[in-house]
C-alpha cells in the first residue's frame, strides 16, 4: 500500500518535518513530483539540513529513498545534496534509487527561466530561477532528456541538440545569465551521477509493493500551486496534488490507502500571487517574525496571513485527504484573538467556494474571530 503526504497551502507547511517523523513506520519514501525548488528542512543532530531533490527519509537507516519519474533532477543540485548527506549518513547511497524517466535540468533551462521571469517586469511569477518550469515545457513537449538518457553513448549529442533549440529562444529575450559558467559542473555531475542507481521505477516500485512493502509518498510545493488547480498563473509546473503520485511514480490509484494533508495554523507564501488572507501590516511582520518565515530554498521573507479554510477545503476536496496535520499551531500562542476565514465576498458575491478567476476577481474574506489559546 501507499500513503501520500502533501501540503494544503502554498508550500512550506513542515511537509519535511512530518515525513521524517512518520519515517519509522514505511519501508521506503519517494517523491513524485517537483524539482530543486523544494525545500524540506531537517535537523540531523542539531544540524540544519535542507533537502531539494532527495526524500526526506534519507537519514533512516531502514528506508529506501525513491526519486520518481514526476520529479525534474538538476545534476549539480542534487550532487551537492549527496554530498552533504554523505557526511552525515555514508550509507545513504545504497538507499538511493532515482528512475531512469525522470527528466533532467540542463544549464539552458536556468538561463530561460531567469530571461522569462525577467522580461515580466512587475508580473513575475516568483520563480525560484532553477529552471523547473523550462524543464517540463520541454517534457511536454517532448523534447527532453531523462536520467536514463546520461548512460547512453549519444548523450553529450542529445544535449547540444537541445541546447540548441534553448539558444534559438534565448535570442528573444533582452537579458540572459551567462549559463556557459554551469556547463562544466554539470557535465562533471553528470559523470557522477552514472554511478548511482538508476532504475526502471515503475516495475521495481511495483514488485516493493507486491512483497508488502509500505510506501510514502512525499509531495513538493502544496496544493494551491498545483498547475492545474492552483492560483494559476501563479503556480508551480506540476501537480502537487494526490493525482499526482500515479503519474509521478507508475502506481495505479487503486494501491493508495491514506493521504495525509498538512496545513500551517496560518498561511504563508513565497513570490507573487494571488493571497486572500495576506497581513501587509506589522500583524503580519510579527506572524513572520514569530514562525521564522523565511524560504527554505530562497531565504526568501513569506507573505503571511489568517488561515483561510476556503482555500484549505477546496484541497481537501481536490486530493480526498484522510487525515488532516496541522504544524505551528504554537506560534500563534502569543495572537489574541485569532481571526479565520470562512468565505469570501468575490465582487460583492459571499461564497465558500474558491474562484476559478482567482487572480483578477476583487476578494475580501469572510472572517470568524476566536479567542484564541495558550501553551
Amino acid at each position: 500500500m501507499i500513503d501520500v503526504l502533501l501540503g494544503l497551502q502554498w508550500g512550506d507547511e513542515g511537509k519535511g518535518k512530518i515525513v521524517d517523523y512518520l519515517a519509522t513506520s514505511y519501508d521506503i519514501i519517494a517523491r513524485f513530483q517537483g524539482g530543486p525548488n523544494a525545500g524540506h528542512t531537517l535537523y540531523v543532530n542539531g544540524q540544519k539540513v535542507v533537502l531539494h531533490t532527495i526524500p526526506s527519509g534519507v537519514f533512516h537507516s531502514h528506508c529506501l529513498n525513491l526519486i520518481g519519474n514526476g520529479v525534474v533532477i538538476d545534476p549539480v543540485t542534487l550532487k551537492k545534496e549527496i554530498d552533504t548527506i554523505v557526511a552525515l549518513q555514508p550509507d545513504m547511497l545504497s538507499r538511493l534509487f532515482i528512475s531512469q524517466r525522470a527528466h533532467i535540468i540542463i544549464p539552458t533551462h536556468r538561463a530561460l527561466d531567469a530571461a522569462s521571469e525577467a522580461s515580466k517586469g512587475n508580473d513575475k511569477i516568483g520563480s525560484t530561477l532553477k529552471g523547473i518550469g523550462p524543464a517540463y515545457m520541454d517534457k511536454t513537449g517532448r523534447n527532453g532528456l531523462r536520467i536514463g538518457d546520461i548512460l547512453a553513448h549519444d548523450f553529450e549529442a542529445r544535449y547540444n541538440r537541445l541546447k540548441e533549440k534553448h539558444l534559438q529562444l534565448l535570442n528573444q529575450y533582452d537579458q540572459v545569465v551567462d549559463w556557459q559558467a554551469w556547463e562544466d559542473d554539470f557535465f562533471k555531475a553528470v559523470h557522477y551521477l552514472k554511478e548511482l542507481q538508476i532504475i526502471n521505477a515503475e516495475y521495481w516500485l511495483n514488485n516493493q509493493l507486491k512483497q508488502g512493502k509500505k510506501v510514502l509518498a512525499e509531495g513538493a510545493q502544496g496544493s494551491m500551486l498545483d498547475i492545474d488547480f492552483g492560483t494559476y498563473p501563479f503556480v508551480t509546473s506540476s501537480n502537487t496534488i494526490s493525482a499526482g503520485v500515479c503519474n509521478g511514480l507508475g502506481v495505479a490509484p487503486t494501491k493508495i490507502r491514506d493521504i495525509f494533508g498538512i496545513t500551517k495554523a496560518y498561511c504563508t507564501r513565497v513570490g507573487g500571487g494571488p493571497f486572500p488572507t495576506e497581513l501587509m501590516d506589522e500583524l503580519g511582520e510579527a506572524i513572520r517574525k514569530e514562525g521564522g518565515e523565511f524560504g527554505a530554498t530562497t531565504g526568501r521573507p513569506r507573505r503571511c496571513g489568517w488561515i483561510d479554510l476556503v482555500a484549505l477545503k477546496y484541497a481537501v476536496m481536490l486530493s480526498g485527504v484522510t487525515k488532516l496535520i496541522v504544524t505551528k499551531a504554537d506560534i500563534l500562542d502569543a495572537f489574541k484573538p485569532v481571526e479565520v476565514c470562512i468565505a469570501y465576498d468575490v465582487n460583492g458575491t459571499v461564497t465558500e467556494d474558491f474562484p476559478y478567476d482567482v487572480c483578477n476577481a476583487t476578494i475580501k474574506p469572510v472572517y470568524k474571530q476566536f479567542p484564541g489559546w495558550e501553551n
